[in-house]
């Protein structure tokens, strides 16, 4: 498994970009910002991916540079890519966390255990008396 990120190669202990990688790393970015889908932007550079591939390549905070990586793509490049894939996501539909749509159900739980006040020889059946006295208490948005 490879653990150097697309468009980088380790040469002697620093990350250097690979220009042919990192030139089609940008032209992905141009092609989604311009109407793509994320697997049609790597298709279109002869990477077959999974749309999640895609999404992460892109949205990978280690192409602006940091100190061990330098920069493949700018701040206003990656700005855009976030920008198209909030607004199909909202055309989409797909935004409902955001939203606040997000489903009621059990967020936390509440355990109480009384004093234990008998004790039995047998570890297995005391660790079942013990279990049957735990009660619980679901609380929800």
């Amino acid at each position: 498994m490879k653990h150097t990120p697309y468009g980088y190669t380790i040469a002697d202990g620093k990350a250097v970009v690979n220009e042919k990688e990192g030139k089609i790393l940008q032209k992905i970015c141009d092609n989604y910002i311009s109407g793509m889908s994320f697997v049609a932007s790597a298709k279109s550079v002869g990477l077959k991916m999974q749309h999640s591939s895609v999404k992460r390549l892109m949205l990978n905070r280690r192409y602006l540079g940091d100190d061990f990586y330098p920069a493949i793509l700018t701040e206003e490049i990656m700005g855009k890519v976030e920008k198209e894939r909030i607004r199909r996501e909202k055309i989409l539909g797909r935004d409902r966390k955001k939203q606040g749509k997000i489903v009621k159900g059990v967020v936390h739980t509440k355990f109480f255990v009384p004093k234990i006040n008998i004790k039995y020889e047998d570890p297995e059946k005391q660790a079942e008396y013990a279990y049957s006295l735990i009660e619980s208490e679901g609380c929800s948005l």
